[in-house]
């Protein structure tokens, strides 16, 4: 290769990354305006602009720790009171990931190339899974508490349907990674689709759904807490109804806050600790 050869290609890789430089600085102007006049436009429509109550941000918060320190001797009780609506809360983050995590695996096989048993629908699986995971879980659960009305059952139909989306995008991933010669394998011995895919793929993908279903476990008890303030039942509607009676019941907004903060931090570290058990092996390589 001669030197005008090695300077033509430099000369073209250059041009190729000043181009991207551009393209990137052009694409983060654009955003840029846009979040400057979208955040000028929802300060308009505001009641109140923004900077004018920006010193007032931590009067609530200040009001409910006062109210939770002058009534300090009743949080146990109220710690107590709301543990069951905190169960109910868990049962649907719970129901919700296992239906999801089924479901997502199922549709995440069907649409991996080399193990999909109809190859042909691949993009259809997918793009079903890009429409149950852009759908937020605040507008399925609306849709369907005007349907159904309030209650946990909207919000672990909500769940579920988002999970579905998460996960199989996920596992899909993970699934494009395994080998396949345990399936041709068992295709060599007659075995069918189903029998290939549980007893030549999901070996050696488990280790990975289990650690991205823990995670997901930790996103959907925030969101079921999240649904309560729509409806939906759980320890976010007894949220919802403390914070608007006002003062007076501020240290039952306390004590709730203190059990969510407390749930989400024991199933983080939980989780955290079965995942790297999953990924290192040994115990000993493990720290909480």
């Amino acid at each position: 290769m001669n030197s005008k050869s090695i300077n033509s290609i430099q000369n073209k890789y250059f041009d190729e990354v000043r181009r991207k430089r551009t393209y990137s600085t052009i694409f983060f102007m654009i955003f840029f305006l846009l979040m400057i006049s979208g955040f000028i436009v929802a300060d308009d429509r505001n009641a109140g602009g923004f900077w004018d109550g920006l010193d007032k941000i931590f009067d609530f918060p200040a009001e409910v720790v006062n109210e939770a320190v002058e009534k300090v001797s009743g949080l146990p009780a109220l710690l107590v009171k709301f543990m069951p609506s905190l169960i109910e809360t868990i049962n649907i983050a719970l129901v919700s990931t296992l239906v999801g995590a089924l479901l997502g695996g199922i549709l995440s096989l069907a649409a991996t190339r080399g193990f999909a048993q109809w190859p042909h629908l691949i993009p259809v699986w997918r793009r079903i899974l890009d429409v149950m995971r852009a759908m937020p879980e605040i507008v399925i659960a609306l849709i369907l508490i005007f349907v159904l009305g309030g209650g946990p059952i909207p919000a672990m139909i909500a769940i579920s349907f988002h999970t579905v989306g998460a996960l199989g995008k996920l596992f899909s991933e993970v699934n494009e990674n395994a080998s396949i010669k345990p399936v041709d394998g068992l295709a060599s011995v007659g075995a069918n689709w189903w029998q290939k895919m549980m007893l030549g793929v999901v070996p050696q993908v488990a280790p990975n759904y289990l650690s991205y279903g823990l995670l997901r476990f930790e996103i959907n008890i925030r969101a079921s807490a999240i649904l309560g303030f729509v409806g939906a039942g759980g320890i976010g509607y007894d949220l919802k109804n403390s914070m608007s009676w006002g003062k007076g019941r501020y240290d039952e907004a306390a004590a709730i806050f203190i059990l969510l903060f407390l749930t989400i931090v024991i199933v983080d570290q939980i989780s955290s600790y079965f995942r790297n058990r999953l990924t290192y092996g040994n115990a000993e390589e493990v720290t909480i």
